[in-house]
């Protein structure tokens, strides 16, 4: 019963933010806290969604072993044997839907996020209700909740946010108690590396000069940061990108291939692959995925239903400019692929997560698992 109504709040929560797009004020704090699963309090950010991920070290520790299991997720390329210390990775791309349905991605690419100090660069769903575009969202949290116990929030985002110009970022912890997309990957690498901090901040809509300028100022605070404690990318400090893929069904309002069906899916599941293998392959080019996601004269208006549509070529231009900070090259590979309907949920038992959203050929979401690699010092 107590699950039953926790889904029912959390359904309210989403369409509540909806509603509220039509309304003249963002919703405070306040009414945000009273729809999250597990509020936050005084220093520690609480938790938005209980229902599709891990709330008890119990749940997380079923998901992981589950996640492990076969099928695997459709690998696009090889990866690093699991365990290892990967120096070489300066970030991943990973999906951050509920863990029944995405868990196999995760499980392929956070156990390369090993770095103490892990940044992460979150969706903003809800930037439209809040009326936020333009600017890095960062918040002002010690703690955030999880399921293995508090993540700290690295100290170095004070001294970051000392370097960054004022018109760059906003901070603002009821966009980030509204928000699921870095809590759902920050839970796992929490889970791998129990003394790991932070430093989350969420993109909202951007123009692609607004955003090159803005990658471009936050890489060189970044660097200026991390230098000024020898920190190295890829060994001290590393970069999570979350993003899921294609949205599918009418209910997205997107449904380029027909209302749904078997050729609908594989159409969709297509148009992903190609842009995993494809822009997403090889060296950085967030001007390119940038294009491919948005339209350049109109942000707002998207080209394809990947939630990471402004996450993703940010994430890319951010770790790009963080390599020529460095003289670094870097390449990214295709690590895994999954979707909601492709692949059968996790069995995590009747305590464990669930789905918040049902999955069919009429409603589904992909999930994307990339590296990005530190191939070799630049050319100079």
């Amino acid at each position: 019963m107590m699950r039953t109504f926790s889904l029912l709040l959390l359904l309210v929560f989403f369409a509540g933010l909806r509603f509220d797009a039509e309304a003249s004020t963002p919703p405070t704090l306040e009414q945000v806290r009273k729809l999250m699963g597990i509020p936050s309090s005084g220093s520690q950010r609480g938790q938005v969604d209980a229902i599709g991920f891990a709330s008890t070290k119990a749940q997380m520790d079923a998901v992981f072993k589950a996640a492990g299991a076969p099928p695997p997720p459709e690998l696009c390329g090889s990866a690093p044997p699991e365990g290892e210390a990967n120096a070489a990775v300066a970030g991943v791309i990973c999906p951050h839907d509920d863990y029944v349905y995405a868990g196999r991605v995760y499980r392929v690419v956070t156990p390369l996020v090993t770095a103490p100090l892990v940044i992460v660069v979150g969706v903003f769903h809800h930037y439209r209700q809040f009326d936020c575009r333009g600017l890095l969202v960062f918040e002002d949290y010690s703690t955030w909740r999880s399921p293995d116990g508090p993540i700290s929030v690295s100290p170095l985002r004070n001294v970051l946010l000392e370097k960054l110009p004022s018109a760059d970022y906003i901070v603002s912890d009821a966009m980030h108690d509204s928000e699921h997309s870095v809590e759902a990957i920050a839970y796992w690498i929490k889970h791998q590396n129990p003394k790991v901090e932070i430093l989350p901040f969420l993109v909202p809509e951007m123009s692609p000069e607004r955003m090159a300028e803005s990658a471009s100022a936050l890489a060189k605070a970044v660097a200026e940061v991390t230098g000024e404690k020898k920190m190295q990318l890829g060994k001290d400090y590393q970069v999570v990108i979350s993003a899921d893929a294609v949205h599918y069904g009418a209910d997205f309002d997107y449904t380029p291939f027909g209302e749904g069906g078997v050729e609908a899916y594989q159409r969709a599941v297509s148009q992903d692959l190609a842009i995993i293998e494809g822009p997403l392959k090889g060296t950085l080019k967030p001007e390119t995925v940038f294009a491919i996601m948005n339209d350049p004269k109109h942000p707002d208006k998207r080209r394809v239903m990947w939630c990471g549509r402004f996450s993703v070529p940010f994430g890319l231009a951010f770790l790009k400019r963080l390599a020529e900070q460095s003289d670094l090259r870097l390449e990214a590979r295709p690590a895994a692929y999954a979707t909601s309907i492709g692949w059968p949920e996790l069995k995590v038992g009747p305590d464990g997560p669930r789905r918040t959203a049902p999955s069919n050929l009429y409603h589904f979401v992909g999930y994307p698992g990339v590296v990005i690699d530190i191939a070799a010092a630049r050319d100079k």
